[in-house]
């Protein structure tokens, strides 16, 4: 059986994978100056790391902001364009089995996309998300390496960052346990260590993205969240989903090729 090419094309970064026969087949993700040399960088490197000829190939499917410079089919295969909004919920759907969902894609900044048993709705979004994180770190850090912002966060002690409210309670508010956040960056000092700052700038992008996504899912019963994107790598992640999670009553779920999510959703989708 031939393989259906889902590519999910960013300004620098461009995702791809191979479905075929429902499996996921060998993700990779590749980093160029413009969105068609990434493509065009991917999808060779892809071919050629699966011992892959055009002829294995049935169609492509592309989505993403970078898909608007793509002006012709890609190396003369059937291409065809899938919704990015679409592909998010056919993705995170197929990675989590869920029927009924909050699908959370965090990249540059942040959508939220509904799946409710097939139907896909835009809910909206916000401009949070890595590159917020990339920014707040160029400023206070002096770099925008997330890898490195990541490893400095390790050795954080978010105590010396963000209000608890703990620090401005005696007593537990009811449905505020103590342990929860008053004020991101409410008891931060000039002096403080880099190593507190890294840590204080994630948790302020991861806890503003998951409170959004608590709010905007309001009185629709979804408690399942679908986590998808580059800031799902972060480890902390996990760390902060958690305490949301005892504090909402909710389940923050990143499935195992999140990163991909997006690009396996057009793989997914029906060519048009």
């Amino acid at each position: 059986m031939k393989i259906s090419i889902g590519i999910d094309v960013g300004i620098s970064t461009t995702k791809i994978v191979g479905m075929r026969d429902g499996k996921i087949l060998s993700p990779i993700r590749i980093k160029a100056t413009d969105p068609v040399t990434s493509l065009y960088g991917a999808f060779g490197k892809y071919l050629n790391d699966n011992s892959l000829q055009l002829g294995d190939i049935d169609h492509v499917m592309l989505t993403g902001v970078g898909t608007a410079y793509i002006k012709s089919p890609v190396y003369g295969l059937p291409t065809a364009k899938a919704d990015e909004f679409a592909a998010d919920g056919l993705g995170a759907h197929f990675e989590s089995q869920l029927d009924r969902m909050m699908v959370v894609s965090m990249g540059t900044g942040t959508t939220l996309v509904k799946y409710d048993n097939g139907n896909i709705t835009h809910i909206g979004g916000l401009g949070m998300g890595g590159g917020t994180l990339s920014g707040l770190a160029r400023i206070m850090l002096g770099t925008d390496d997330i890898q490195h912002i990541s490893e400095l966060a390790k050795s954080g002690n978010i105590a010396n960052i963000d209000l608890k409210i703990g620090d401005i309670c005696s007593e537990e508010i009811p449905g505020l346990p103590t342990f929860a956040t008053a004020s991101l960056f409410g008891k931060a000092q000039a002096t403080a260590r880099k190593e507190d700052i890294a840590l204080g700038i994630i948790c302020t992008v991861i806890q503003t993205i998951g409170s959004a996504t608590i709010l905007a899912s309001a009185n629709s019963g979804i408690k399942d969240f679908v986590m998808i994107g580059n800031l799902t790598l972060l480890p902390q992640s996990k760390a902060i989903f958690s305490i949301m999670e005892q504090i909402y009553g909710v389940k923050f779920h990143v499935p195992h090729h999140a990163e991909f999510a997006t690009a396996v959703g057009a793989a997914l989708h029906p060519m048009k």
